[in-house]
């Protein structure tokens, strides 16, 4: 069975695969938060079972340094924690500290600061792509379309490739957003803009597709998935108007729906299920579009939508029901077989929640600093328990990792342990 299958055979079933461990030489099989929403990119996170409670009796807090401002989400192998930052408004510095201590183990920068404009400035001007962790190696975007190819272990840069002078593009407005997606020997990017696939091992171009928009409002907000749907083994992308299918060989495009949103706020990563794709934009509605193939050709239709409109964060699947925070500011389940809204919550008030779920729990940080633990309960929004873990603003996602969560404050990296 290829990697590819092992990883789609284990997703499907909402259980998260094995990643291979990259700074222990890739002597074991480990369930690591290796890349953005972990090991499958669906949220799901393997190790203990978590408790019931969020107290000091069995969560509590092993280490917290200070840094300065990121939206990278933390990964991690059995030994490190990796996470981004951006100092003085000059350089982007990614850091790897030892999971249990928090003690610093190497770090690397270069230069490669941007600045967002005016109408972004609430979202800020610092590294926004979550780190790819694989084989070793550890894949970094930085703003300027950037994409850095370091030693997990070391820090030592392996190789370094500027898109946008490579392709002669101009930077988006908002920067590299896109986290990394490592498959085997390459490593897939939306930025340039388009969707470029690079040679994991020395970073040369591969081939470079989907050059539709450029300019100030070009690149991509969302991160591409690899999956099976319809018998074809395909890219899953979605760029600011579309949801599109890719071959992963050649880059030729295999299908594309436009979808509804506002000023281009396509923004969550594109979430497979049952044969089908789900996914909700601002401004727009959420849907599920199916493929079906006619001599050789794939189509795309959508079976249905609904009203919970998405924003920013991506929903994680438990069961055949897809939790989603909304635009709205509430928590809602959706029924992604019959696409009816099973619940939606009070107005909670936060703009961001980052997910992770875990058998019928799942773990939710907001953007104020809040830490949900929350059944998955398909009748009502059932709030297990709740913690106030920082004053700090949270927007970087969640990781959780072999009974370990970490928390990426704006201005600091913090680790806790449940019990």
């Amino acid at each position: 069975m290829t990697r590819l299958a092992l990883l789609l055979a284990i997703s499907s079933t909402c259980v998260p695969c094995l990643a291979q461990d990259s700074a222990a030489g890739g002597d074991q099989l480990a369930a690591t938060w290796s890349q953005w929403r972990g090991p499958d990119r669906t949220g799901h996170c393997a190790g203990p079972a978590w408790p019931d409670r969020l107290n000091e009796e069995n969560f509590r807090q092993l280490w917290r340094v200070p840094l300065e401002p990121s939206y990278s989400g933390p990964v991690v192998d059995r030994h490190h924690v990796f996470t981004t930052e951006t100092q003085d408004e000059f350089e982007e510095v990614v850091t790897a500290f030892d999971r249990n201590t928090g003690e610093k183990r190497w770090q690397t920068s270069w230069e490669g600061a941007m600045s967002v404009p005016f109408f972004a400035k609430r979202n800020g001007s610092w590294i926004r792509s979550t780190p790819t962790l694989s084989d070793g190696a550890l894949y970094v975007a930085g703003m300027r379309d950037v994409l850095v190819c370091l030693e997990a272990e070391s820090g030592e840069v392996r190789w370094r490739v500027d898109l946008a002078k490579r392709f002669g593009t101009s930077l988006s407005s908002f920067g590299f957003v896109c986290s990394p997606l490592v498959d085997e020997s390459s490593v897939y990017v939306q930025a340039a803009p388009g969707l470029v696939k690079l040679s994991a091992q020395t970073g040369e171009t591969i081939w470079r597709s989907l050059d539709k928009s450029g300019g100030m409002m070009g690149g991509a907000f969302s991160s591409p998935i690899l999956a099976e749907v319809a018998g074809r083994e395909q890219l899953v992308v979605q760029t600011r108007s579309h949801l599109k299918g890719v071959t992963a060989e050649t880059g030729a495009e295999l299908w594309s729906k436009a979808v509804r949103t506002f000023r281009g706020m396509n923004i969550l990563t594109p979430l497979v299920h049952a044969g089908g794709i789900f996914t909700s934009a601002y401004g727009g509605r959420a849907h599920y579009y199916t493929l079906s193939e006619q001599d050789g050709e794939l189509s795309v239709s959508e079976k249905w939508n609904a009203r919970a409109q998405g924003y920013m964060t991506s929903p994680v699947v438990i069961g055949d029901h897809a939790y989603l925070y909304l635009r709205s500011k509430r928590f809602c389940c959706v029924n992604l077989n019959e696409g009816t809204v099973a619940w939606i919550s009070e107005s909670i008030g936060d703009g961001y929640w980052s997910l992770v779920a875990q058998g019928e729990r799942i773990l939710a940080l907001t953007d104020r600093g809040e830490l949900y633990l929350i059944a998955a309960n398909t009748e009502e929004f059932e709030v297990v328990d709740r913690l106030h873990v920082t004053d700090s603003e949270t927007w970087a996602h969640l990781a959780v990792d072999d009974g370990q969560v970490f928390v990426r404050e704006l201005d600091a990296l913090s680790a806790y342990r449940w019990q």
